[in-house]
């Protein structure tokens, strides 16, 4: 799968997140808005976490899928939060050739990128 836009990235982990989700059992929540750290709310055996959701489609030179981990904004593209500043209970990423990975955030140390191998 290609993504021609960051949009369509989005669009495409969050929709492979739920399926992920829910074809194991989980019931899967929304939020109603963005200023949340995370993506989803899932349940499963009374238990609640949550989930931040990203996508990749960008390579390192050894050709190994790397995930952005880090979130910029503004005119200047400034970093304003990192995965592991957030209180997000896992990562789910999805790359471009649909591999999925489900990580704890406790196990991640990493502050601005991860690669996916």
């Amino acid at each position: 799968m290609y993504f021609k836009t960051n949009k369509e990235k989005g669009n495409s982990g969050l929709g492979m997140a739920i399926a992920y989700f829910t074809t194991n059992g989980y019931v899967v929540a929304i939020p109603l808005n963005d200023t949340q750290d995370y993506d989803l709310i899932i349940e499963k055996d009374g238990e609640i976490k949550t989930v931040q959701v990203k996508s990749t489609g960008c390579k390192t030179k050894n050709r190994i899928y790397q995930v952005a981990l880090k979130s910029c904004g503004g005119t200047n593209g400034k970093t304003y939060k990192t995965l592991i500043e957030t209180k997000v209970d896992f990562l789910f990423v999805l790359n471009e050739k649909l591999e999925m990975y489900l990580i704890p955030k406790n196990k991640i140390r990493n502050k601005a990128t991860l690669n996916l191998c």
